[in-house]
């Protein structure tokens, strides 16, 4: 009987009973599934053929009849939400039929459909599978990689593999497989052996039956198991055997277990990736052999794998599925020429990473292993080797190169053979558990044995490996872990659940809204004497069923196995229960939850209550489980549970009660004697019999109660304790106490599971007390707490304790109180820990003795629990001693850690887990203490909880750091601190690139009532700040629209007759368009990286109006009516810098794909102009590497000249001195002297070669290439071919082959390693000065021995043609070297023979070029640029102004004068590259004069001397040099230039001096004021490219300087422009930096106050930024540590986010200051003034309580009387 008392007894409630139905079920059926059907119908009959062997549509429409019948199958599994973490709710994947459904749960709902998969033949298993995409394969940093989470989905002849990025991939299988594991570094497939394959004939090795796939990508490799041999010598091999069958497989732990189907026998494996010198050893031990016949088999292995790579897989739709293995009559026929399957594009192949077979042992096939007989036939053999079939293998090894293995298993257990063996005991079932104490168990369920065994296992010491155990088996049906709560579910073959935790039995599981068992049957109970006593031979199961029948009313269930029934009734007791339902077995058990099966068919989902509810007891429970003995631990936990949880168990408030007895009990405490336990109230019974038979609650106790609770199980448990047996106690008698008087003392029974603990349990106790205080929640917690172990401590006569307690809580601890005596021979077997003290230890008190300088012992504490103490005691010691060691120290002087022996690895792992990292740039203590802390984990929350005093150090920690932090702290330090500026920087640092606070998203519907001009989406808000006063913006966008019609103002004089008024109209228009095509390029400038486009739009592009509108009727004026001419193509480069303009505006940080570029194709041919100028934008922002190699091929084949030179620009700018081959062949194949010498010729149109010998020169830009070079340095002097091949504009490709040259060896100067033999300086001298051509060395030289027919250059250079590209190649290659002789080479020269010789125009480049080189000795002012004019000029030259001219016989006087003109620009424009950028004042000044001086030179009377074109070109050069200086900052002298030039149209004017003016507008305001220009090497390589000083003559001149290089000052720009965005508001507001500069030779380190947002100096310059006070929160960033963190600010839109001190405003409401708080009440004398409105509140805090509660308080009413509202104004007033 007490058997049966005890199963009730103990019983669990399991809660939350709901109906199961999987929820993809219902999902299916509404599933358009018919879907199948149609496809097939589209397909052409060719392709029917595919689907399995099934005949086309015959088998589809068989397949649609059986679709009623289908198998299903699910699984569920922890939700992992979106971020990667884990969340509590479940992911359930259902798989019936030909499709997947997997759902996910939510907060808000139960489940929803996620994703679902319909695939074409049946689903034979789906499941999760993380792939690792790692870049080495090694096994040690794995964890590092990216891991792409998927979902597989396997057929029978491939696996689909989707991942959730939305990548698929089609994997084919080269054998039938039977099961499919997903594993920590991929799938694991089992291959199925089917009866056919063992082949005939000679016997040969047999096939592996494990592979492994590491990537949807990735070969199938073989596994390879490594076995010890016989003498320690260990073997690895194939894993062949046939009888081997994985049973289970976990990841962590990387287990696998098999089942050996022949020893039957179950074995572990460690799952691990292979070492290399393992997969050599597998190939070689496979060859070594003996015999050739073993040679053979081991070729004849990789023969059967690869055989099939060249075919059987028929190549058509995605839609169809690849034949099955055993079809093998038609592979002959259709080779598959596909390395992948074909629904992988090929970029994605080449985008990962090269799999790891590529290359070396790649065998590339749809199937990759034969397992069939055919394939050693001599037909297979001659297709293999065919020629079409080696397409892609013929480079590679021979065919039977190895196929390397991936993954290895290690042994690790097998069970020990028991002694008689069940045909068939494989698991049926496997899971890993862990008890209550952390210990792990394998579990395994032998069904047919209906048992359960368990394995315990632990890691090594040393973690490398695990160690097995012993086996315990459990009787069971069924069985599932309970993760959750550390225990597992087992289902009896009675019927019954039961939990268990580890090995232990903890209680039944008693299910509410299902039936008990009713009747149960058991050798102890006497059985009924009907006809069940005869039974004892087998008897034929309906005469069994009839005659129970006789006995029970109820009727039986049907069972599954009439072999079970006979089994169950003589083996154990059988329950049969009521209504026929019982549980059938127990599945997908997913953290505390789990589903039942019951016998009809219907599921029930279950909940198991968790350990404890409240906190109090959770930690209680934590503490003493810590420092018992795990195996006491255990029971106790055991017993807490089985109390908890009883039908009908306590809820959450009584819970600490039920803990305390329970404890009380198990320490061998009477509790029902005690007076204060005794009169708890459980709200329902303690003792858990049964549920319904609550007990009525009674306020005062009687002695019943007593009674019953002596004869309750529990107490006749606690009675039957080994313990108490082995003690020989006597069991109490009931009747003798019954009258005994309360007052009397009670003794305790050492009997009892903890009593010997009880010191050890009631210190850990105190500490849970101590940790408690430190939260000011768990002041409820705490009173509770004290009087345990006021208890405890008086029974323990420990009355330091005591009076501690007192001290505390005097109310609660009375002085005197019922004391249970401890008899004193049996205090010998408590044990008193050795961390035990007699004082007892406090937190206060350790912390004020501190604070008072006195020495105090270490405070104890357990690891894990008291985090807090732990916290509290080291932040003291760092912050308040002062010692910085408090927190590095291991073995901490102030902390002692408390523990038995074999827990230390655990707490060590603990402390080091919260061990400080050292961190340089922490420097005083407060740093450290607020640094620290984040890394613990402590957050501004805890910070709350603190009691005050305690938490007074770390605030005061905080208020130093929140006044002065560091701008590179993680966001949780800057949350701590209470700055939530920093916090936000902090955390939009880590974003990757993308919308900024200031983008602006403007609707696309508010402008559409005026045309689109391209600028519309500017971020105006920002703009408003920086230029707040006045409307320059509007002017720039008026003066930059190319959209509108231009107003064509024409006087007709009276003798004009009407139609010469038509054609003067006209000609007035040509003149104007002029300057309309020039603004394309200005308005790019002004655009810049300001949108960001919608993915599912095309970029607008606005058009390019070349009409013209007449007043006073507004007439359109047209170029196309045929009244005059127009030169043809006029607008083919125009629209091409408008579709850069349009293409530029695309930020660097915009998500774009090589779909989105192909879209915006536009569909007719007149606008392929404006394409290619978008993709050579796209590539300037970085965009056109993601172009598909594919398009880039398609775009080059169309021949298009203009697409040709944007791609080929476009693509290297994208990769900016990369060396990237695939681009120099791109680039190569334009370029006749890149290719070799015997190449065809390809017609490559003269634009193209030069725009691909600039990418040249930006591909290998900086990198000094030597064959690069070399072959640049010819081209500057090629010569016109004998056919006149390179005649026409060979300037601009001399000039392109020179600045090349000068970008590849950029400011390499004199050390250019290797090629001191190709004389670089020199060769350029004389290609700069002249002379006798050189022999042209290199391959190319018989292309150039005949001269050319027409052009008669003789043996001499051309200097006319070299001159240019030479004198930049020099400024560029010594560029910053301050190389003095190169520099004189450069030098004008000084006589006027010499000047003759000399271009004016060559003068202009020269000085350039000098002064570039002499960098350091530019000097801001006039002085230093007259001081580059030579002597001879500077004395002879003309001052414009002057009338008459001075004569002079031997004296040039024009080319005096245009020398000294080019020179001075040439000066004046090295001035605006050294100084770009900068808005530095003297050099602004200085070129301010000069620009102003040439606008008089151009209207003086003897500017004709000099030439008009001359001063224009000057004008304009010095007008770009300004706007360089200016860079981004809109000066208004300089837009008033602009504009002054701007309305000049007439004369001299052409198309170039216009696009130079319109850029020097475009650079003015670069990217709206968000950009400046750098001066860093390259930026000045791709200036020079983009503001060459030579402009074209008209829109189609390309003769001098190819157009489209003028985009290329994009690379020259960096964002500079400072943001600072209120925090609260999300706002751009202005706020006062202070900028530190570097010294440098010019200046010391000064300091300069700017008001933000402001473009920054170049950040070399600086030392450190800060936001100065005292409006916003100081912030300081230094660039001293590294100016990564501030460029990252600047390239995500420069936003800096700051916060407005209390009582402050910002600077747009309050510009002066005069009205913060301070300031009103110094202003206010008068007494009714300082009345208090209610809107100040908010300058105090944003916070919307406090807010409100002012509103309410502070307003007056109407209806009260006026006293009344004073009376609440001063009350408030007075609050303030």
């Amino acid at each position: 009987m007490s058997n049966f008392y005890e199963e009730r007894a103990t019983m669990i409630a399991a809660g939350d009973l709901q109906e199961f139905v999987p929820f993809g079920r219902d999902h299916c059926k509404h599933h358009p599934n018919a879907l199948n059907l149609q496809l097939r119908q589209l397909q052409p009959a060719s392709e029917l053929w595919s689907s399995d062997g099934a005949a086309g549509l015959v088998g589809s429409l068989q397949e649609v009849t059986i679709h009623e019948k289908q198998k299903e199958s699910w699984q569920l599994r922890k939700g992992v939400s979106e971020i990667g973490e884990e969340v509590d709710y479940d992911e359930e994947l259902y798989m019936a039929g030909n499709m997947v459904i997997w759902s996910k749960g939510s907060k808000s709902q139960a489940l929803a459909v996620y994703k679902a998969f319909t695939v074409d033949s049946p689903v034979q298993q789906a499941l999760w599978c993380d792939f690792i995409i790692s870049q080495d394969k090694s096994d040690k940093d794995y964890s590092s990689d990216e891991v792409e989470k998927c979902i597989c989905i396997l057929q029978s002849s491939c696996i689909n593999m989707h991942s959730i990025e939305g990548k698929d991939y089609i994997a084919s299988l080269p054998f039938q497989v039977a099961n499919v594991w997903p594993t920590k570094y991929g799938l694991l497939f089992e291959r199925s052996n089917s009866s056919c394959e063992v082949p005939p004939g000679p016997p040969r090795e047999p096939l592996p039956t494990l592979f492994s796939m590491l990537h949807p990508l990735d070969e199938i490799t073989p596994l390879v198991c490594k076995s010890a041999g016989l003498f320690g010598s260990s073997r690895v091999q194939y894993v062949v055997d046939h009888a081997m069958k994985i049973v289970f497989l976990h990841t962590d732990p990387s287990i696998v277990m098999t089942y050996d189907t022949v020893q039957g026998l179950h074995s572990v494996w460690a799952l691990r990736r292979v070492k290399t010198e393992e997969g050599s050893a597998v190939l070689k031990f496979s060859e070594q052999g003996g015999t050739p016949q073993n040679v053979a088999t081991s070729s004849s292995l990789t023969a059967h794998l690869r055989s099939l790579s060249k075919g059987d897989s028929p190549v058509g739709s995605p839609f169809q599925n690849f034949s099955s293995i055993h079809s093998q009559s038609r592979s002959a026929s259709s080779p598959s020429l596909h390395s992948r399957s074909p629904s992988i594009s090929n970029m994605a192949a080449l985008s990962r990473a090269h799999s790891p077979a590529l290359g070396v042992y790649s065998f590339s096939g749809v199937q990759r292993f034969s397992l069939s007989s055919h394939s050693q036939s001599p037909k297979r053999h001659s297709f293999s080797h065919s020629p079409s079939s080696n397409s892609n293998g013929s480079f590679l090894a021979p065919e039977t190169e190895p196929i390397v293995p991936e993954l290895c298993i290690d042994h690790l257990w097998t069970e020990t053979v028991p002694r008689l063996r069940k045909k068939n005991s494989q698991a049926s079932k496997v899971f890993i558990t862990s008890d209550l104490c952390g210990q792990k168990f394998l579990c395994y369920l032998v069904e047919s044995e209906l048992q359960l065994r368990c394995v315990k296992f632990q890691e090594s010491n040393d973690k490398t490996q695990l160690i097995f155990g012993s086996v315990t088996n459990i009787q069971a049906k069924d069985a599932a872990p309970v993760e959750k709560i550390d225990t597992m579910l087992v289902l009896e073959s009675s019927g019954n659940l039961v939990l268990y935790t580890g090995v232990v039995r903890v209680g039944k599981v008693f299910i509410p809204g299902l039936p008990a068992p009713s009747l149960t049957m058991s050798n102890a109970m006497p059985r009924p004497s009907t006809p069940l006593d005869g039974v004892t031979t087998a008897n034929p199961l309906s005469k069994l069923l009839g005659s129970l029948d006789e006995v029970l009313v109820s009727p039986v269930p049907e069972l599954r196995d009439s072999s079970k029934l006979h089994d169950s009734l003589y083996n154990e007791d059988c329950t049969f229960q009521q209504l026929g339902t019982y549980i059938h077995s127990i599945r997908d058990p997913v953290r505390n939850r789990v589903t039942l099966e019951l016998s009809n068919g219907s599921m029930v989902r279950i909940t198991i209550p968790e350990i404890a509810t409240s906190e109090l007891v959770q930690t209680c429970l934590q503490a003493i489980k810590f420092i018992l003995p795990k195996e006491i631990a255990v029971q106790m936990l055991v017993k807490w549970y089985s109390v908890h949880s009883a039908p009908g168990g306590p809820s959450d408030h009584s819970e600490w009660n039920l803990f305390v007895t329970c404890l009380m009990n198990m320490m061998g405490y009477n509790t029902d004697r005690l007076a204060w336990t005794r009169n708890f109230d459980f709200e329902g019974s303690l003792s858990p019999v049964i549920a319904p038979k609550k007990a009525r609650p009674s306020e005062t106790g009687s002695d019943d109660d007593w009674e019953y609770l002596l004869s309750s199980d529990y107490h006749q448990n606690v009675e039957s304790h080994l313990l108490d047996r082995s003690l020989c106690l006597s069991p109490l008698g009931v009747s003798q106490m019954k009258d005994e008087d309360f007052s009397q003392n009670l003794s305790l029974d050492s009997s009892t599971l903890l009593f010997t603990h009880i010191p050890a349990i009631f210190f850990v106790l105190h500490l849970v007390y101590e940790e408690l205080k430190l939260n000011t929640l768990m002041g409820e917690g705490v009173r509770s707490l004290v009087e345990l172990l006021v208890q405890l401590a008086r029974d323990l006569k420990l009355e330091p304790y005591v009076d501690h307690y007192y001290r505390d809580y005097p109310t609660l601890v009375r002085t005197t109180g019922q004391v249970c005596t401890i008899d004193q021979g049996q205090t010998g077997f408590m044990q008193y820990p050795s961390f035990f003290t007699p004082e007892p230890p406090s937190v206060y008190q350790w912390v004020s003795s501190c604070l008072k300088g006195e020495g105090m012992p270490p405070y104890p504490y357990l690891p894990g629990i008291c985090e807090r103490g732990r916290l509290v005691v080291l932040s003291i010691a760092l912050y308040i001693l002062g010692d910085e060691s408090s927190l590095s120290d291991e073995s901490s002087q102030y902390l002692s850690r408390i523990s038995i022996a074999p827990q230390k690895p655990q707490a060590e792992q603990e402390e080091s887990r919260l061990s400080f990292r050292h961190s340089t740039s922490v420097s005083s203590l407060g740093e450290r203490l607020v640094v620290w802390m984040t890394n613990v984990g402590f957050t501004l929350r805890d910070l709350e909880t603190l009691p005050f005093g305690i938490a007074l150090p770390i605030r005061d920690a905080i208020y130093h750091c929140r006044e002065q932090p560091a701008s590179d702290w993680p966001e949780a330090v800057c949350l701590l601190i209470g700055r939530q500026d920093l916090s936000k920087q902090a955390c939009e640092g880590n974003l990757p690139k993308g919308k900024s606070v200031l983008s602006s998203d403007v609707p696309s519907g508010t402008e559409t009532e005026e045309e689109d001009d391209g600028m519309n989406d500017m971020n105006q808000e920002v703009m408003s700040l920086i230029w707040s006063e006045d409307l320059r913006v509007q002017d720039v966008r008026r003066l930059l629209q190319s959209a509108h019609p231009v107003r064509v103002n024409v006087v007709q004089y009276p003798e004009l007759s009407d139609h010469e008024f038509i054609e003067e109209k006209e000609n007035r228009l040509l003149q104007l368009c002029q300057r309309t095509m020039a603004l394309p390029v200005g308005r790019g400038m002004f655009t810049l990286f300001s949108y960001h486009p919608v993915p599912t739009e095309p970029l607008p592009i606005p058009k390019l109006n070349l009409t013209g509108r007449a007043p006073p009727r507004n007439t359109t004026v047209d170029l196309n009516s045929g009244n005059i001419d127009v030169p043809p193509n006029m607008t083919s480069w125009a629209s091409f810098h408008n579709g850069v303009a349009a293409g530029l505006k695309i930020a660097p940080a915009s998500q774009i794909d090589s779909a989105w570029i192909v879209y915006n194709k536009p569909k007719h041919a007149e606008l392929a102009n404006e394409y290619a100028g978008f993709l050579m934008a796209l590539g300037l922002n970085g965009h056109l590497t993601k172009l598909a190699t594919l398009n880039i091929h398609d775009y080059l084949t169309k021949g298009h000249e203009m697409t040709s030179i944007g791609l080929l620009l476009g693509v290297a700018a994208a990769k900016l001195g990369t060396m990237d081959m695939s681009v120099t062949r791109l680039l190569s194949i334009h370029i006749p002297a890149l290719l070799p010498p015997t190449s065809t010729e390809l017609d490559v149109p003269h634009n193209v070669q030069v725009a691909a010998v600039v990418g040249i020169g930006l591909v290998y830009q900086g990198t000094a290439h030597r064959h690069t070079a070399e072959v640049l340095l010819a081209e500057i002097g090629r010569p016109p071919g004998p056919e006149m091949e390179y005649c026409t504009d060979r300037e601009s490709y001399s000039l392109a082959a020179g600045l090349a040259l000068g970008m590849v060896c950029l400011g390499h100067g004199s050390n250019l390693i290797g090629m001191s033999d190709l004389n670089v300086p020199e060769q350029l001298y004389q290609y700069m000065v002249g002379g006798h051509r050189r022999f042209q060395a290199g391959m190319h030289r018989e292309k150039h021995k005949s001269p050319s027919y027409q052009i008669k250059e003789g043996d001499t250079i051309n200097v006319d043609v070299t001159c240019p590209g030479a004198t930049l190649a020099l400024a560029m290659i010594y560029l910053k070297t301050n190389n003095r002789s190169i520099a004189d080479w450069l030098r004008a020269p000084d006589t006027m023979y010499l000047l003759d010789f000399v271009k004016p125009e060559f003068l202009l480049l020269r000085t350039l070029a000098r002064c570039l080189i002499l960098w350091d000795d530019i000097l801001p002012n006039s002085k230093w640029v007259d001081s580059n004019v030579p002597q001879i000029i500077r004395e002879n030259s003309i001052s414009l102004s002057e009338i008459e001219l001075p004569c002079s016989e031997d004296l040039n006087l024009e080319t005096l004068s245009q020398a000294h003109v080019y020179i001075i620009a040439g000066a004046c424009l090295s001035l605006g590259f050294r100084f770009a950028g900068s808005e530095n004042l003297s050099a602004f000044n200085c070129l301010h004069k000069f620009a102003k001086d040439f606008m008089t030179y151009l209207s003086a009377p003897n500017a004709s001397v000099t030439g008009p074109y001359n001063l224009e070109t000057c004008l304009s050069v010095v007008l770009l040099s300004l706007a360089m200086v200016m860079a981004g900052s809109g000066n208004l002298k300089v837009l008033q230039l602009c504009r002054f030039l701007h309305m000049k149209t007439g004369g001299e004017m052409n198309y170039g001096f216009h696009l130079a003016h319109h850029m020097a507008l475009g650079l003015l305001f670069l990217g709206g004021g968000r950009y400046s220009l750098s001066t860093s090497d390259s930026s000045i390589a791709a200036l020079l490219c983009a503001l060459y000083p030579h402009f074209p003559a008209h829109s189609t001149d390309n003769r001098y300087h190819l157009q489209a290089l003028r985009h290329l000052y994009v690379l020259a720009a960096e964002p500079r422009l400072l943001v600072p965005v209120d925090v609260d508001t999300n706002m751009p507001c202005y706020a006062l930096l202070e900028v530190t500069y570097k010294g440098t030779q010019w200046y010391e380190q000064t300091k300069e106050e700017l008001m933000a947002p402001t473009l920054l100096p170049e950040l070399h310059l600086l030392k450190q930024i800060k936001v100065k006070g005292p409006r916003y929160w100081e912030l300081l960033i230094d660039l001293s540590k590294g100016t990564q963190h501030l460029k990252s600010i600047l390239s995500k839109d420069g936003v800096l986010y700051v916060k407005l001190r209390a009582g402050q405003l910002s600077y747009k409401e309050d510009p002066m200051g005069w009205q913060s708080l301070l300031a009103q009440t110094v202003a206010n004398r008068n007494s009714e003034a300082r009345a208090f409105k209610p809107e100040t509140i908010s300058t105090f805090t944003s916070d919307p309580a406090l807010l409100s509660f002012a509103e309410y308080f502070c307003k007056p009413t109407v209806n009260v009387g006026q006293n009344v509202r004073m009376g609440h104004h001063s009350d408030c007033t007075v609050v303030l």
